[in-house]
């Protein structure tokens, strides 16, 4: 049976484009203001330790990379995963803004009951939480291993939960241009708003964006470092300058450095003390490019959150 695209009579995005048009206000609007410099911190200690010390709904958006409890370091090793994984989900919770996203990496490599992967976290969350779950988005890549005994892996998934209906989402930030071409076909189509058009297209929940070879300019030596491109998305449509990011399994540092570059607050945590001297190397990085943005690097949570609250006060 044939599905017809009823976009063109969706009613509700019909009232998004009018309000659009209208220059109207809609309820996940946000005031504010990029500041000439942000703040970041990193802290070396456990997530839950962190995260106990945080005030509630005092972070727009928590991006996590959490380890997938595979046993290729001592980080990655844990007796009971979603147990464990369970603690930090209802601390994460309680810290994210009404209006707050959380996103979360991971992938189905489920072995036993005490592994873990983002299927068990879905149904923690659906079963034993308030989280709502917005998007699966597929992050898919050409290059990667080789498999003799199974079909070589391609992709990793990426979970968006939000706390309530009004999330924070910028789409227009992250839209992926048209060919010349392509954007003369979609002016045509009647169904689509042109000046959503002329901005771009949503890149769908399918992105393709590859993995960081070994010779990789944005290598800092962390064994699971994400590409820049793909934080800087996440980032960019889901939190809004001068807002507050956290990242509790810091690793490599890549979220610190996509929210400094972003003009973004940023909460890291690692209880690797390597993770310094990966964010280090970032900076250094960084430094030699056009986005290097100026920031403070603050000692302490209080420091930290007494210079964020004073810029919006």
């Amino acid at each position: 049976m044939a599905i017809h695209n009823k976009s063109h009579s969706n009613s509700a995005l019909m009232s998004i484009n009018k309000m659009n048009s209208n220059n109207i206000k809609r309820k996940t609007s946000i005031d504010y203001k990029i500041p000439e410099k942000t703040n970041c911190i990193l802290i070396n200690k456990d997530c839950l330790d962190l995260l106990q010390t945080l005030p509630d709904e005092s972070v727009q958006l928590i991006l996590i990379d959490p380890p997938y409890n595979l046993d290729l370091e001592v980080w990655d090793t844990y007796d009971n995963y979603i147990e464990w994984a369970a603690k930090w989900l209802d601390e994460s919770y309680r810290v994210l803004s009404k209006n707050g996203n959380m996103v979360i990496f991971g992938g189905t490599q489920f072995l036993d009951a005490r592994s873990g992967d983002l299927v068990e976290i879905i149904y923690h969350c659906r079963h034993n939480t308030m989280f709502r779950l917005v998007n699966t988005i597929i992050w898919y890549y050409k290059n990667g291993m080789s498999a003799h005994r199974y079909f070589a892996n391609r992709h990793e998934e990426i979970i968006w939960l939000t706390k309530t209906d009004k999330y924070y989402f910028d789409l227009d930030s992250v839209r992926v241009k048209y060919s010349e071409k392509d954007l003369e076909l979609a002016l045509r189509d009647k169904r689509l708003n042109p000046d959503n058009v002329r901005k771009g297209k949503n890149p769908t929940n399918v992105w393709e964006i590859g993995r960081l070879n070994g010779n990789s300019l944005e290598r800092v030596g962390h064994p699971t470092q994400k590409p820049l491109e793909i934080i800087r998305r996440l980032v960019k449509s889901l939190s809004y300058p001068d807002s507050i990011v956290l990242d509790f399994f810091a690793g490599s540092g890549t979220t610190g450095r996509v929210c400094i570059e972003e003009k973004r607050n940023c909460i890291l945590c690692d209880n690797d003390k390597k993770s310094q001297d990966y964010f280090k190397k970032h900076i250094s990085n960084m430094k030699e490019t056009d986005l290097n943005k100026p920031f403070i690097m603050n000692d302490s949570l209080e420091d930290f959150f007494t210079e964020v609250n004073l810029r919006k006060n």
